[in-house]
């Protein structure tokens, strides 16, 4: 059972597509594509994070297939997309460029979310043409653009120096994580998620993290490591709303703050009391509702009922 890259019962066992692609990233990599839901219905792009995969994003597709057609891809080296040598936000970038060519038609116009590692490759695509052509507006949840490490709290030490470096060197461990045991649970949950966690969650993201090869969890590391995409908040024009939890020891709610700040067209800042890391599997009632009302404002609604900044209640602050 230690095996599973997924769980296979209850809410958080990734649906089946209505297709699966394969999409070839400008230096040949090939990246696992998933659609669900009706192909007219308005498109929604959901770009994971570090060591998860297209299940991660269970919640959002289930319920949102409904009425949307939702797009998920696996970054390289994750779930079913192979691993690549390129390891770079650059990478991240081409690869949303590639799956946005190889699944929107031109000019369409969408939804794109992205978690943790999933925000910064949008951070890093913002100024690619083909990301301004196809992106109505953008979600980010749970994710920052540079000082990662120096900000995280997962160990529980003074910020400075030796917290940075131990901090680093755990997260770019090379060892294997082996079962998911009660043990392994436990430190899941402590460090990417809300204490309050229900087990079903717990055990959805450990199954998907576990799954991730350690090759790739240590290379991907040493990227976040030394992350700068400031500048890309700066090129992120379209309308970008920003969720994030306040018991996040990876991307502490300073991040989402710093986004606020900086972003040219910010919707606003929802922060969830006691939600960890994992907001799309913590809180998937509120991020569903989120991309529903980006959807509605940005993709499906007349303009001059959304108003150049959208709808006033994407603009809050919890």
């Amino acid at each position: 059972m230690s095996r599973l890259t997924h769980v296979t019962s209850g809410p958080y066992a990734p649906p089946a597509p209505a297709r699966e692609l394969t999409v070839v990233s400008a230096d040949g990599a090939r990246l696992h594509v998933e659609v669900h839901g009706p192909e007219d219905a308005p498109p929604v792009v959901l770009a994971h994070g570090w060591t998860c995969s297209t299940a991660f994003w269970a919640a959002q597709t289930r319920e949102l297939a409904v009425d949307h057609r939702v797009i998920a891809y696996d970054q390289r080296g994750h779930g079913r997309s192979p691993a690549s040598p390129a390891c770079t936000t650059q990478a991240l970038a081409d690869d949303l460029e590639a799956v946005l060519a190889g699944t929107l038609a031109r000019e369409e116009r969408a939804v794109i979310v992205g978690h943790s590692m999933g925000g910064m490759t949008v951070m890093a695509a913002a100024a690619r043409p083909r990301f301004r052509e196809h992106a109505a507006a953008v979600l980010l949840c749970s994710t920052g653009s540079s000082r990662l490490v120096a900000e995280a709290l997962v160990l529980p030490l003074r910020a400075g120096g030796p917290r940075t470096w131990l901090t680093a060197h755990v997260l770019a461990s090379r060892a294997p994580l082996g079962p998911v045991t009660p043990l392994a649970l436990r430190i899941l949950k402590y460090a990417t998620m809300g204490p309050d966690s229900a087990p079903h969650m717990v055990e959805a993201c450990a199954r998907i993290v576990h799954a991730c090869p350690p090759a790739v969890r240590h290379a991907w590391a040493h990227v976040l490591a030394r992350l700068d995409l400031d500048h890309g908040v700066r090129e992120l024009t379209v309308p970008t709303a920003v969720v994030t939890g306040t018991a996040d020891r990876l991307t502490p709610p300073v991040h989402a703050r710093a986004l606020i700040a900086a972003l040219p067209h910010p919707l606003g800042l929802t922060e969830l009391p006691g939600v960890g890391h994992m907001t799309p599997v913590e809180a998937p009632e509120l991020v569903n509702g989120k991309i529903r009302e980006l959807v509605t404002a940005y993709v499906t609604g007349a303009p001059e009922e959304a108003g150049a900044d959208g709808p006033e209640r994407i603009k809050e602050s919890s």
